[in-house]
């Protein structure tokens, strides 16, 4: 334990030092909830960002990663709107964009530039900017030490519930909110995340503590394997606690609690999957490298026949093994075993084995059906392959994520 020790993770955030917020109903839902949310500083902030990979971006991420690449030291907020992604909308949501950023620039007094913008929602119809500048006026005069749970309110789309948590270290806190149900296979779903602290962290080992807290958290996370147009993730350091993340034991303490609340996250995000009832741990093992098992562990976790499966209770193992097969990885299927267990934290000593080594064992039906039925399921696959390893976190396919985006529009 370093000298940063750290207390417990929280689901819910306490003021976090100089940081404001606010969630306001602008009227751009169907029903009365906040819609629209800033997140702001009382100074600047060094940040870094993480952004979909998928080659059609939202104006949005076009534009935030434009502002982090020209200066991301001196950042105010963030303001987000969701039930419209603003995505293929060509030069006018690109402006709607930037006059997003320039109306809440003008409340808090500072640059356009300053000010970074998310939106989430359906793609392709334009930003009513109407509600969305009287929303910008109504958040910004209500922005408040305690306004996180109407902000995390404010992101969602088909969420059923906010997600938000916290963690206090010894001298800073760092906090965070997110929003994901569909659309989720993030390569930085459609997820949004914003994430801040008070200490004070410099922007390249802000970047990297990012990234390397998001390789192992909100990109180990599927719901249906679409990668979104919008998946962005932020980080704000305004450093108001007076803690600066600087030496070596700082920088580890500080990713150990950075990479805790991210993948807190990502796992609510999961749990909230659309349709959702089972949330599912995927772990591989002796796979050639972690590139390798990454391949395979979300090979298994993106496949509609092992995700239908998972929803029926069916313990239909050969799905899990197929996929496998397919997943573009060279292995040995005589020397590959397969477990299942209930429980979201891995195998237990009552794990049941139902592969040993390219054949099933003689286990009993209505003990994997049993597993099967549990809220919360883990599988490891074992491959004796090398030494890599990776662990996905997805959950069951149901009727109900059907009728769920078959009506999305609507």
């Amino acid at each position: 334990m370093t000298a940063l020790e750290m207390s417990k993770l929280e689901t819910s955030i306490d003021a976090v030092q100089g940081f404001l917020t606010a969630g306001v109903d602008c009227g751009l839902r169907n029903k009365p909830q906040p819609d629209l949310s800033i997140i702001a500083s009382e100074v600047n902030c060094n940040a870094a960002g993480v952004f979909t990979t998928n080659q059609v971006k939202s104006a949005h991420v076009q534009y935030d990663m434009a502002i982090l690449k020209n200066d991301p030291t001196k950042i105010r907020a963030v303001v987000v709107n969701s039930k419209i992604a603003n995505v293929c909308t060509g030069e006018l949501g690109k402006q709607n964009t930037a006059t997003m950023a320039a109306l809440v620039a003008e409340k808090l007094g500072c640059e356009s530039s300053q000010v970074l913008v998310m939106s989430t929602g359906v793609i392709g119809p334009q930003l009513p900017m109407d509600k969305i500048s009287r929303g910008i006026d109504e958040a910004a005069q209500s922005l408040a030490p305690n306004g996180w749970d109407d902000a995390a309110l404010g992101i969602m789309t088909t969420d059923t519930r906010p997600k938000k948590a916290s963690i206090r270290c010894k001298g800073y806190t760092i906090a965070g909110i997110a929003k994901g149900s569909g659309m989720i296979a993030p390569n930085m779903a459609t997820m949004l995340s914003v994430l801040v602290t008070d200490a004070d962290v410099s922007v390249p080992v802000l970047n990297d503590l990012l990234r390397k807290a998001a390789n192992v958290s909100f990109n180990r996370i599927t719901v249906d394997g679409d990668t979104s147009t919008s998946d962005t993730v932020l980080f704000f350091a305004n450093g108001q606690s007076g803690k600066k993340i600087e030496s070596e034991d700082d920088v580890a303490a500080f990713e150990s609690a950075l990479t805790e609340l991210c993948q807190h996250l990502a796992g609510e995000i999961v749990r909230d999957g659309e349709g959702a009832t089972k949330f599912i741990t995927i772990e591989v093992e002796g796979a050639p490298d972690d590139h390798a098992a990454w391949q395979i562990a979300n090979t298994i976790a993106c496949s509609p026949l092992v995700k239908t499966a998972f929803a029926g209770s069916d313990a239909n193992w050969g799905r899990i093994m197929a996929a496998a097969g397919r997943a573009g990885v060279e292995f040995d299927q005589m020397k590959a075993n397969l477990w299942f267990d209930c429980g979201a934290n891995g195998m237990t000593e009552n794990a049941l084995q139902v592969f040993k080594n390219g054949m099933p064992t003689d286990y009993e039906e209505n003990d994997a059906a049993a597993i099967f039925a549990a809220p919360d399921i883990s599988v490891k696959l074992q491959l004796d392959e090398g030494s890599g390893t990776c662990v996905v976190w997805t959950c069951d396919l149901s009727h109900e994520y059907v009728s769920i985006n078959a009506d999305y529009r609507t």
